[in-house]
């Protein structure tokens, strides 16, 4: 048997653009409109193979309401990657990106986070352009930018392939 790689995963961004339904879509394969909020902190685990890899995905995904943002900074600890989510349709969810980044480098300032736009099925309420996007890409030290859609499952499968494959170039877990 190979080497095997356990991966710590975190998922932040405000309450409702689209964080556990992303997650549901990955884990499960399909949309599920009906979760709920998010308190604190949920865990996830799936294994997967990236490149003839495999890993062992640990995935956290904080709730986005600002009453839980004390707790989150100890769970930051031990992360190899992250997905900063804002939705594309609510602009003002990209006004407190700056403050998730605070908290998701709270431990590790060089963590490699992948900005991820949501809703992107929405094509005719999206309110956050291209170029925007491209600006807090940079602005914020993301790796990378990627729209995505839990409804359709567009791109969610591939955000993952993407934050892995960075995290096994930048900096490895062995078990």
């Amino acid at each position: 048997m190979g080497k095997k790689f356990i991966f710590k995963i975190l998922t932040a961004g405000e309450g409702g653009v689209g964080k556990t339904t992303m997650l549901y879509r990955y884990l499960e394969g399909h949309f599920n409109s009906e979760t709920k909020l998010t308190v604190g902190v949920e865990f996830f685990v799936k294994e997967i193979e990236i490149d003839e890899i495999e890993c062992a995905l640990q995935l956290w995904d904080f709730g986005g309401q600002d009453r839980f943002r004390f707790l989150l900074e100890s769970y930051t600890l031990g992360a190899q990657g992250a997905f900063l989510m804002f939705d594309l349709t609510r602009f003002f969810t990209t006004k407190t990106l700056d403050e998730w980044i605070k908290i998701l480098r709270t431990h590790n300032p060089d963590l490699p986070i992948l900005l991820v736009g949501t809703k992107n099925d929405l094509k005719d309420k999206i309110s956050v352009d291209d170029d925007y996007c491209l600006k807090l890409k940079e602005e914020l030290n993301c790796f990378d930018f990627i729209k995505i859609s839990s409804k359709t499952g567009e791109n969610v499968n591939e955000i993952f392939k993407i934050l892995v494959r960075k995290i096994l170039t930048t900096k490895m877990v062995l078990i």
